[in-house]
């Protein structure tokens, strides 16, 4: 285990002589109320100090309608002395188990993409289970999605110039299912998206692994107990997801073909019950002709970047992010 890891687990009472694997939440209002004092706010607190100055993008909220409701929107746009110029653009959907997070959770890594990568950024706001099961959530980014094709005057966006797609776990779940939706998606002609980001993808359900990838999935039995997500809680929030497990739409994995998907950047955690998830998809990409880079951050549990945001490998994840957008837009200095 990374040093620094196991000092912060220790320190909080997950690790060492007397500590027991967290307990899954038995409620979703449970769940938000822990992330948000687990996670969110040291977070932000932390990213806060170095944000970029205020006169170098701006944020805008915006309503989307979606079947059934209204989703929200968060755009960052850099300011430019060129009135005329236009960006690549990402979509962020953030994470959460399909169940906690907000755009919240990324604004102020997003922030700073933005400005030092010269990129539009829309952040989803997507409605959340038990409240809206799957596949709402997939419905919700899909529509989001068309808004940002249909609305890139106001962010001052050229798709031509690079659309990216990503997130972090649920997030790079549903990343992952909204680029082969928008693949086969008529209406997405010309305007194809050309990255995806995939941070700790979940993308396939345990009990739907194919037989010809079954041996190569075993962290969900190495891991079992790793915090921040233990394999107790991944049931939780798949049964409040409430997907089919060999639906496409919830473990993309098991879509019948990854052909002509853009190419994609991938992180693994290496003490992640998910860990092989981003490994066996990665390989399933490559071998479908994708152009795919995968890094691999060893002895870091799931989401550690996140609730240990201080330490060397936190600060690596972050930085790697970041060059992978550039990779992922071909600017040849971030190849």
């Amino acid at each position: 285990m990374d040093p620094e890891y196991a000092a912060a687990l220790t320190k909080a009472g997950l690790l060492g002589a007397g500590s027991t694997p967290p307990l899954p939440p038995s409620t979703a209002k449970e769940a938000r109320a822990g992330f948000d004092i687990a996670v969110l706010k040291g977070y932000k607190a932390f990213l806060e100090p170095n944000l970029p100055p205020s006169n170098t993008y701006t944020v805008t909220d915006y309503p989307v309608s979606v079947e059934g409701g209204e989703i929200s929107v968060r755009c960052l746009v850099p300011v430019a002395d060129d009135q005329g110029v236009t960006f690549p653009v990402l979509v962020n959907i953030h994470g959460g188990g399909w169940t906690v997070g907000s755009v919240e959770l990324d604004d102020y890594a997003l922030r700073g993409y933005c400005v030092r990568q010269k990129i539009s950024i829309v952040n989803f706001e997507y409605r959340l289970a038990p409240e809206y099961p799957f596949p709402t959530a997939v419905d919700d980014c899909h529509a989001a999605l068309k808004w940002v094709v249909s609305n890139t005057s106001l962010l001052k966006a050229d798709v031509k110039k690079g659309f990216l797609i990503g997130g972090e776990s649920a997030g790079a779940n549903l990343s992952a299912v909204l680029a082969h939706i928008v693949r086969d998606d008529p209406s997405f002609e010309g305007r194809r998206l050309t990255g995806q980001l995939l941070c700790e993808p979940n993308v396939c359900h345990y009990a739907a692994y194919p037989e010809s990838l079954k041996s190569q999935f075993r962290s969900m039995d190495e891991f079992p107990d790793m915090p921040a997500l233990t394999r107790a809680t991944i049931e939780r929030f798949y049964e409040w997801y409430n997907a089919p497990p060999s639906d496409p739409r919830f473990s993309p994995l098991l879509y019948p073909s990854h052909r002509e998907l853009p190419r994609a950047y991938i992180q693994a955690m290496g003490l992640d019950a998910l860990r092989d998830d981003a490994l066996v998809y990665a390989e399933v990409l490559r071998e479908a002709g994708v152009e795919t880079k995968l890094d691999i951050y060893p002895g870091v549990g799931h989401g550690f970047q996140y609730g240990v945001p201080d330490i060397p490998a936190a600060a690596k994840v972050r930085a790697d992010t970041e060059q992978a957008i550039g990779w992922l837009l071909d600017r040849k200095s971030s190849a």
